[in-house]
């Protein structure tokens, strides 16, 4: 890799995490693995699988278990022996050599699909181009005179431009033999009807705490937080999780909770000293986290003026701030009315460059002008 490319990240792979070809167990999918492994074990293995549900929930991670499952099965009957007992999960040896082929990123029977390089190769495309698939193709021309399973994983196909889109729904038309396309797709509405048509698919579920500590334990996260939080703020995604844990996301939702928690009343220092520690170009994630993390105490105060407080808590406390502000339906209407305004408030303000100290504050001066 060149010193110009060396800084630039894997858009497949969560800042801080272990990649997902080197996680080896998932947790929490234990439905989807049975349903993949009952199409293959029963002969009605499909060419093209769309693998989805929210983000981070382990979509990736199944699409390598898949890969390394599939690449070191049998190809044949078994000779004099007989074919083998068929398989009772998706497990692998990770000293298998495929597996070991497949961690050292030289697996000749995977292609990985995701985002290139822009033009000057400074920085990622900001979607996957034609050019991308371009280089599937030469794959699946070169390996098949080698015979054997081979996959392709795309990642994500959410990201794929119409010309990209157009050339992968060709292949999937008319797919080569003994090739298996594993499409992962967090919005799987946004993708053209004929991939869909043309794949099954796979979703997975959000996790529930205990599943969710395992899998940050699995993904190499050491993990002392309150898992039922994370949990909740991430909306069961093991990839949001990671960023709330980079970024100290429990302590600032705390800090928002404790901060709406007064309302009416608000506490300007509290509010101001908030806004202030989200400044400056060192803080810029911190300041996306902000915002989501006002959206989301938003979204959950409106559903809780119709269903109930929030099952599991973001915060200490949380569910009794909650049940003050947002307490019959009428509330709810409020603040869901108020969570659009201000969602598009947040992105118009980004797009705009507004100062982050102050939009912050101006959501927070319209969330206490709601509570009165």
């Amino acid at each position: 890799m060149s010193s110009k490319t060396a800084d630039i990240p894997d858009p497949t792979q969560v800042e801080g995490a272990i990649h997902p070809r080197d996680t080896l167990h998932l947790m929490g999918q234990t439905r989807a693995e049975a349903d993949f492994l009952d199409a293959f074990t029963s002969g009605r293995m499909h060419h093209g699988w769309m693998l989805t549900g929210p983000r981070g929930v382990g979509k990736a991670t199944l699409a390598w278990r898949i890969a390394r499952f599939l690449l070191t099965q049998p190809t044949d009957d078994g000779g004099l022996f007989g074919a083998p007992p068929p398989p009772t999960n998706l497990e692998t040896d990770p000293e298998h050599p495929v597996c070991r082929r497949i961690h050292a990123g030289s697996e000749p029977g995977v292609f990985l699909l995701k985002r290139g390089l822009n033009a000057t190769e400074t920085a990622l495309s900001q979607d996957i181009r034609v050019d991308e698939v371009r280089k599937l193709k030469s794959f699946l021309h070169l390996s098949a005179a080698e015979g054997g399973r081979r996959v392709v994983i795309v990642d994500s196909a959410d990201e794929m431009n119409t010309q990209a889109a157009n050339a992968l729904l060709k292949l999937l038309e008319e797919p080569p033999p003994r090739v298996t396309f594993l499409l992962i797709s967090h919005q799987p509405a946004g993708l053209l009807p004929t991939i869909r048509s043309r794949c099954r698919e796979l979703r997975l579920a959000t996790l529930a705490p205990e599943d969710m500590a395992a899998a940050l334990a699995a993904a190499g996260e050491a993990v002392e937080a309150d898992t039922a939080a994370l949990a909740a703020l991430s909306g069961g995604s093991v990839g949001e999780a990671i960023r709330l844990l980079n970024l100290d996301g429990l302590a600032t939702y705390e800090k928002l909770v404790a901060l709406f928690g007064s309302l009416p009343r608000l506490d300007r220092v509290r509010a101001l000293a908030l806004a202030d520690s989200i400044t400056g170009k060192q803080n810029e994630p911190r300041y996306d986290l902000m915002l989501g993390l006002i959206e989301l105490f938003l979204a959950r105060l409106a559903r809780a003026g119709v269903a109930g407080p929030p099952p599991l808590e973001g915060a200490a406390g949380e569910a009794q701030v909650i049940a003050r502000l947002s307490p019959d339906g009428y509330a709810a209407m409020k603040w869901a009315a108020l969570h659009q305004t201000l969602g598009a408030r947040a992105r118009h303000g980004k797009g705009v460059n507004l100062d982050p100290a102050a939009l912050v504050m101006d959501m927070v001066l319209e969330i206490t002008a709601a509570a009165a």
